[in-house]
């Protein structure tokens, strides 16, 4: 047991007792009186706090405990500080330069908090990293506005780039949810253009400004029916069930895979696998199915499979 270790469980049994005699740290920590006395010393000038010994009960207690202690009060194992550091090292890396300011105090608190543990903050950045495929960059000033837009419930006014149409257009939206999906940001919002629920990127968003409008707020259930009814980012009422048979090579990849909340699988007896699943709209799981080349067929419905067919035919025509 590491020392920050001993020091969480010290706290923590005087906190909830009246007095921890010194016999049971010694057999619950497993270590000396020498060393449970440095311990307490160390809580008494890391953390400011006023631990008295009981002559006549032989045990420590804690006097005037404080209500709100900001170091005493995290209840941390070391395991749990190593993984709270790396998940803001996870969320750093995920979009680098958002949160920073509001990140640093609680990433030196946890640093402090770890002290002389084993592993230190440096070495666990140095052996967790995230390699980025396909990530569109944007300004860290869109995505500040767009979530503190989120968060207070006001409107946005943007400015949006179409790439599928090339052309741009001013929205004015309610967001409703961020999401990260695939490497990229996207808002889920109510567009008062379309009066419906729509799916921005982020990185097309040229500029964005707050309204002073309160948001128009979309029930969850509502939002969720719709942007989750078909297969990827693309909202809207699923259309119809694709169904996709894989190798048995690839099977052992996509068996294990998540492609739709309510998608269907079959592993079949020749080790090929079925996969059904909801679309709303054709143009993400058409990629999707192009990158698996011959692994993959699509048994239906025949207009996903004959844009399959179309889409492989102009690729081939490009060899020939």
């Amino acid at each position: 047991m590491s020392q920050h270790e001993r020091l969480q469980v010290i706290q923590g049994a005087l906190r909830n007792n009246n007095c921890v005699p010194m016999s049971w740290l010694m057999q619950k920590l497993e270590r000396s009186r020498a060393t449970i006395t440095r311990d307490i010393e160390y809580l008494r000038s890391r953390d400011g706090l006023t631990i008295d010994w009981d002559h006549t009960r032989r045990g420590y207690v804690m006097v005037d405990q404080p209500i709100a202690n900001p170091a005493g009060a995290m209840f941390f194992t070391g395991a749990e500080l190593y993984a709270l550091l790396t998940m803001q090292h996870l969320l750093k890396d995920l979009q680098p330069g958002f949160l920073d300011s509001q990140m640093k105090p609680l990433q030196d608190r946890v640093e402090k908090l770890l002290g002389k543990a084993s592993h230190t903050a440096d070495e666990i950045r140095g052996r967790v990293r995230i390699i980025h495929l396909g990530k569109r960059s944007l300004p860290a000033l869109h995505f500040e506005r767009v979530a503190k837009a989120l968060l207070d419930r006001k409107r946005l006014s943007i400015n949006y780039f179409n790439r599928a149409r090339n052309d741009h257009a001013v929205r004015e939206l309610s967001p409703q949810r961020l999401v990260h999906y695939r490497e990229n940001w996207y808002l889920d919002a109510w567009c008062h253009l379309r009066n419906d629920i729509r799916s921005f990127s982020l990185d097309a968003i040229q500029s964005v400004n707050t309204l002073n409008k309160e948001a128009k707020l979309v029930a969850e259930s509502r939002l969720n029916a719709h942007v989750s009814a078909g297969y990827g980012i693309f909202s809207g009422r699923a259309r119809y069930t694709a169904k996709l048979v894989f190798s048995a090579e690839r099977a052992r990849w996509v068996g294990s895979e998540n492609w739709h909340p309510r998608q269907r699988g079959e592993h079949r007896p020749d080790g090929k696998y079925v996969l059904s699943i909801p679309v709303s709209d054709h143009r993400e799981l058409l990629m999707d199915i192009l990158k698996h080349g011959e692994h993959v067929e699509v048994l239906g419905p025949p207009e996903l499979r004959t844009k399959v067919k179309e889409a492989l035919e102009a690729g081939l025509n490009k060899y020939l």
